[in-house]
């Protein structure tokens, strides 16, 4: 049996327990909107801290920061250090608020819970919420398929253009099929095939370099800083400055974009009891740091033994394939399928939530709350399972379009507008009484606008990454509209919303403990 052919066999093994995860989930647990969108909230803590941590890293970390250590070295461990701290107080923080609101108002969307807590009457944070994220999911989905793209062309020596119809095919399926359980349920798969690829492959490349010192002192040697300067990285890839303060503190700003990223909100709102949320925080941040520190790893050791040469594609260095290159290098056949499948799966535990996440502001918030075109619920989640397949075929032909672009950069554009658009206004409305609806549309408004314009103009490059002032400058929208506008009504009764359920539901879960 050829080496090939028994990558590819571990490769089919990981979608066949895939697959069987996504039968399951059709048959028996997704009858109605709130089963495909939230798994009728029923979810347990390990499988929504799995979730949460493997949706919202993506190819971006396999692929992408494995790729940017490859350039950078270990400076790169601070694009990690900013969500790492985030995720870690957003699971008990927002998470509770949000799960709790969001139950007692019977609210599947961010955007839903949007409108409800700020009495928009009219919907028009409905409409404008929808269609940011419909809109930045769009350029996020297709920066997936890239990724998986080159992973599976690294693998099985396929061109690239094969590697993302492959992926989008993967993707859709199941995800059109299976709903929100099915991918939480192998968000758990993904993220164990994620954490071995991430621990197996950096563990076995330091091994042969003769141990983490020896790296280091390999890579700062004076013939490998000549090699890399032939090709423009005149970065020192063991000093963890190497590009400024002021730039790793712009990639500490990565962190602000978990608050506003819905596909990561929605598992708080799925868990079966807010007191598990405590335990999510534990086995989410364990699992975060663990699988940055594998990619930085991946991205050292590669830089060691995958030569510039060996990743100058198309006439320009294409640093994102220096992880799929290292796992040629140094894993035997059937352990290069199964990391071939964690990049896979680091790119399904995103791209499944974020087809959800769409699918449900056209189907349940534009649909049937904004437009009231309701109907049954079975017929509700076949017309969701049809706007998923849309999704999908329009993802693939985006990204065939922009498969040479860098997944990093990508991924860090759309997660900064959403970030800047709906994380300043998600903390202010379980926060803050006084914040509007005016204000919310605001932070909509300026948070991509901003974002878009510093990306434009290169001042990520030159000044900091664009998150951190589309951020601020979001933040400042809200408070400044929402202080010159007038309050929600009731705002009392939604903010008692936030805690009601604090008392019985830990109550229940200190009882049962």
């Amino acid at each position: 049996m050829s080496a090939q052919v028994a990558t590819l066999i571990a490769f089919v093994a990981y979608l066949g327990i895939v697959g069987v995860v996504v039968v399951w989930a059709m048959l028996r647990r997704t009858r109605n909107l709130g089963d495909f969108f939230l798994g009728g909230r029923k979810m347990n803590e390990w499988v929504v801290a799995l979730s949460a941590v493997a949706s919202g890293r993506s190819s971006w970390l396999v692929v992408g920061l494995s790729g940017y250590a490859y350039m950078f070295g270990v400076a790169a461990v601070w694009a990690a250090l900013g969500y790492i701290v985030v995720e870690m107080f957003q699971f008990v923080f927002l998470g509770r608020r949000l799960r709790r609101y969001t139950h007692n108002r019977n609210i599947i969307t961010v955007p839903a819970f949007l409108s409800e807590r700020l009495g928009d009457r009219r919907k028009v944070l409905i409409w404008a919420s929808s269609l940011v994220i419909t809109f930045l999911f769009f350029l996020y989905v297709s920066a997936q398929m890239v990724g998986g793209g080159k992973a599976v062309s690294g693998a099985f020596g396929v061109s690239l253009t094969v590697g993302v119809l492959v992926t989008a095919a993967i993707v859709g399926v199941y995800t059109v099929l299976g709903g929100f359980v099915a991918v939480s349920l192998t968000d758990v798969v993904q993220a164990c095939f994620m954490i071995v690829a991430l621990v197996v492959l950096p563990v076995v490349a330091v091994v042969k370099a003769g141990g983490v010192g020896a790296l280091l002192a390999k890579l700062a040697s004076d013939e490998h800083l000549r090699l890399f300067a032939q090709y423009g990285i005149k970065y020192n890839p063991v000093d963890v400055f190497c590009f400024g303060v002021v730039t790793a503190l712009g990639m500490v700003g990565i962190g602000l974009g978990s608050p506003g990223n819905p596909h990561i909100l929605v598992r708080y709102m799925s868990i079966r009891r807010t007191a598990f949320l405590r335990k999510c925080m534990l086995v989410g941040t364990i699992w975060n740091v663990v699988m940055a520190w594998g990619a930085v790893f991946a991205g050292l050791a590669a830089r060691l033994f995958v030569s510039p040469a060996d990743i100058f594609v198309g006439g320009h260095l294409d640093r994102e394939l220096a992880f799929s290159a290292l796992a040629s290098q140094h894993l035997g056949p059937v352990l290069l399928g199964l990391v071939t499948a964690a990049v896979i799966a680091a790119v399904m535990s995103t791209v499944d939530s974020q087809l959800l996440v769409i699918s449900s502001c056209i189907t349940e918030d534009i649909g049937r709350r904004a437009l009231g075109k309701g109907g049954g619920e079975r017929r509700l989640v076949f017309v969701a399972r049809v706007v998923v397949g849309i999704l999908v075929v329009c993802a693939l032909l985006t990204g065939l379009a922009a498969r040479g672009s860098s997944v990093f950069n990508f991924v860090l554009v759309a997660w900064s507008g959403l970030g800047a658009a709906f994380g300043p206004i998600v903390i202010l409305a379980l926060y803050w009484r006084r914040l509007s609806w005016q204000g919310a549309l605001a932070s909509i408004v300026v948070g991509p606008i901003v974002t878009l314009l510093w990306k434009g103009l290169g001042w990520s490059k030159s000044v900091i990454y664009e998150l951190v002032p589309a951020f601020g400058a979001a933040f400042c929208a809200a408070l400044v509209v929402s202080l010159l506008t007038e309050p929600p009504e009731d705002v009392e009764r939604h903010m008692e919303d936030m805690l009601r359920e604090k008392m019985q539901q830990e109550g229940e879960g200190e009882a049962s403990e």
